[in-house]
């Protein structure tokens, strides 16, 4: 099948693909740009899997101060070498999860960050309350898990819906980042300081 240049422009736009990546997509989905879409994402992220172990020692430093100068926030952000730390995209990203980091205040970086003892209480806590519910013995265990996920969901910055398309996650906007940028990305730490906090 052949495939026109709008769909590929169209599709490297929403995508930020290479050209042969976007036309080999539409090639398999029968010019279908959404489903191309669909399959260069799920690609992108399985290309992210593959880069996760691999070192990330360049990078920069991200800031954000609010308008109204209440608010700022620093986060690093490495990815493995110094020529995509220059890389506008990559430099965009680490703006975008400045403002996050200042709209929505989390407390860790991942879960692996969370003290057990912090993650212990919370379990407890659930688990006790959904005994106070009158919830079945044998249902209180997923009824926890999946409270706990909406309390990681608050306190963990890769779980945390992005605050500009709350359908991904800031994860999620890594690994497009990585699919797009061809190198591991991570969020080394943040700071973020408000006045009166």
């Amino acid at each position: 099948m052949t495939v026109n240049m709008q769909d590929i422009k169209a599709l490297r736009g929403m995508t930020g693909a290479g050209m042969l990546d976007v036309k080999k997509a539409l090639e398999e989905t029968a010019g279908d740009v959404e489903r191309a879409a669909k399959l260069l994402r799920e690609r992108g992220i399985a290309k992210a899997a593959k880069k996760a172990d691999r070192a990330a020692r360049e990078g920069l430093v991200g800031s954000y101060v609010h308008h109204n100068g209440k608010v700022a926030t620093l986060v690093e952000l490495n990815c493995e070498t110094d020529f995509v730390a220059r890389n506008q995209l990559f430099q965009e990203l680490a703006r975008n999860l400045a403002v996050h980091i200042a709209m929505a205040n989390p407390s860790y970086v991942s879960r692996a960050d969370v003290p057990e003892a912090i993650t212990d209480a919370e379990r407890k806590t659930l688990a006790k309350q959904a005994r106070e519910e009158g919830k079945p013995e044998a249902v209180v265990e997923k009824i926890v898990e999946g409270r706990l996920s909406k309390f990681f969901a608050d306190i963990v910055l890769l779980e945390q819906p992005y605050v500009k398309d709350d359908k991904k996650t800031i994860d999620d906007l890594l690994k497009e980042a990585v699919a797009k940028l061809g190198e591991n990305i991570r969020i080394g730490n943040f700071a973020r300081i408000a006045i009166g906090e």
